[in-house]
């Protein structure tokens, strides 16, 4: 493991990053959002339906 050049290696990707735009970010969000929520529903589904099974929850 050649520590100097880890390093150099990560400041060369730090200096070509750059903020994204709030366009970006509110878009990047909103489909993060969106993927948690439907996880989130997807669970509860499975819930509901294990819920009436007999040897369910």
């Amino acid at each position: 493991m050649d520590v100097p050049y880890d390093l150099s290696s990560y400041v060369r990707v730090l200096k070509l990053a750059s903020t994204p735009s709030w366009e970006e970010f509110s878009r990047v969000a909103l489909i993060a959002g969106a993927g948690v929520a439907l996880v989130g529903l997807l669970g509860f589904i499975i819930f509901i339906v294990m819920s009436f099974l007999p040897g369910g929850v």
